[in-house]
């Protein structure tokens, strides 16, 4: 693990009414330094968008929580995966996320220099993004939630430290 996030650009897609029509949307490019600098930022990654887990509990808890993440001094939550910017868009649609911010890392550029880019052969997915949670300082991890048991082609989906309560206890101790 590096003490600095990587520095990398997000391909994201931002809403721009001066397009008009019906799907208002423009390409924007989105650098670590616009998320990370001079900010306290909980960022949690997840294998994929519309999968059991990450629908059910991981994006939808930091959602639940994210008044009392906020509370603590964070100034945003992320929620990043390996999939591109539409997918992130409906997902977060699909689940009516009105605060996490969606971060689509679609060539995996972050997650590869962050260490966490496994590959999911085994379901089809490609190379995809280990599920961890970090508190990030200015750029720095302060804290890193790593599930257990790293490594390619893993057999389950591990679920226990990378959470939004965990996060949460953390950030009150």
């Amino acid at each position: 693990m590096t003490s600095n996030v990587p520095n990398v650009v997000f391909k994201t897609r931002v809403r721009d009414e001066s397009i008009g029509g019906d799907n208002p949307f423009r390409w924007q490019d989105v650098s670590s330094d616009d998320i990370f600098k001079g900010k306290k930022i909980v960022l949690f990654s997840l294998p994929g968008s519309f999968t059991p887990t990450c629908s059910s509990t991981h994006l939808p808890g930091y959602e639940a929580k994210y008044q009392d993440i906020i509370d603590q001094g964070v100034d945003d939550v992320y929620c990043l995966s390996v999939n591109d910017a539409f997918t992130m868009f409906q997902w977060g649609k699909h689940l009516g996320i009105e605060h996490v911010k969606m971060l689509p890392d679609g060539n995996g550029d972050f997650t590869r220099l962050m260490g966490m880019l496994v590959k999911k052969e085994n379901l089809g997915f490609g190379y995809r993004s280990w599920r961890y949670s970090m508190l990030v300082e200015d750029g720095k991890i302060v804290k890193l939630f790593s599930e257990p048991g790293f490594s390619d082609n893993c057999p389950d989906d591990p679920f226990t430290v990378s959470d939004a309560d965990t996060m949460l206890d953390y950030l009150k101790s």
